[in-house]
């Protein structure tokens, strides 16, 4: 799929920037380093539904944004338009925390940030990396931690257990890829160097790896499980290189909102809830131990 030629979370930066300029000059970067936002807020001891602003109670809605085609976070239920996947099911899970009715919208990826400041969402969900461009213009509470994996084939023939072991292989990597850059980083520490090739995307990618003009792949994690599920061909080696922390959007302007979503994704993970989803997604190996704010570096 095109979506997937580049690393989604780190797409459309550039497309921030005249968000970012005006929020650059109104507010700084946030801070980091867990939960330290919201405390001596007068949230601690408080229910998800308790710190969340009068304005939503009235509403009784939710409303948050998604954009399709980054399997298995965020995809249409085969033959439907019905949204699933991990944001759609734990955008449900947080609405109910918060009981509150989810109004889940598909848009552009593009638009997601833009939209959440012009007040069209509450909420972004999208596989959306916590980075510091980011967060000039939006807060982040964070849920997901991943990075790139090294597929091979199944039975991993080569005996590929890190990124030294690609030293000297035929590799494929996608184009524009944060994963591109992981395995070019590696190549320069290469005594003897990789033979790389660019594919247009990871499913293409794996193509060489089934006719053998490559012997492994660098793919999202998230992605990574879901091909190795559906095509017994593959197989993940399962340390992940580069990650960093996906976030919930939140609009600066919502702090009683980011401290409703934190303590309810809290409770999520306490109860079990959360790792339930990630679990039916095969992705619990990029679960957070503990919900955070601004945590990117």
């Amino acid at each position: 799929m095109a979506i997937l030629t580049q690393h989604r979370p780190l797409r459309s930066l550039a497309a921030l920037a005249a968000v970012t300029a005006l929020a650059v000059t109104s507010c700084g970067r946030s801070d980091q380093g867990g939960d330290t936002a919201v405390k001596g807020s007068g949230s601690e001891g408080k229910t998800a539904k308790e710190l969340l602003p009068a304005s939503f109670e009235k509403s009784g809605v939710l409303r948050v944004a998604t954009a399709v085609g980054y399997p298995p976070m965020e995809m249409y239920k085969p033959g439907t338009t019905e949204l699933t996947g991990v944001d759609p099911d734990l955008a449900k899970a947080v609405a109910d925390e918060l009981g509150l009715e989810l109004k889940l919208t598909n848009a552009a990826f593009d638009g997601l940030i833009p939209g959440l400041k012009s007040g069209r969402f509450d909420l972004v969900m999208s596989s959306m990396t916590d980075s510091p461009q980011r967060r000039q213009a939006v807060d982040f509470v964070d849920y997901f931690r991943t990075g790139g994996v090294i597929m091979t084939k199944k039975g991993n023939p080569e005996g590929i257990k890190t990124l030294d072991d690609l030293c000297g292989k035929t590799v494929v990597l996608a184009k524009g890829s944060s994963n591109l850059e992981i395995g070019e980083k590696q190549n320069a520490e290469c005594e003897k160097k990789m033979r790389i090739s660019q594919s247009e995307d990871a499913p293409t990618g794996l193509l060489q790896l089934e006719s053998g003009r490559a012997v492994a792949t660098i793919v999202d994690y998230p992605v990574a499980q879901m091909f190795a599920e559906k095509n017994k061909a593959y197989e993940v080696v399962p340390t992940q290189y580069g990650a960093a922390p996906w976030g919930i959007a939140v609009s600066k302007d919502q702090n009683g909102l980011r401290g409703a979503v934190h303590k309810a994704l809290q409770d999520l993970i306490d109860n079990g809830a959360y790792k339930k989803v990630l679990d039916k997604y095969g992705v619990a190996g990029s679960a957070v131990p503990k919900a955070t704010i601004n945590d990117g570096q």
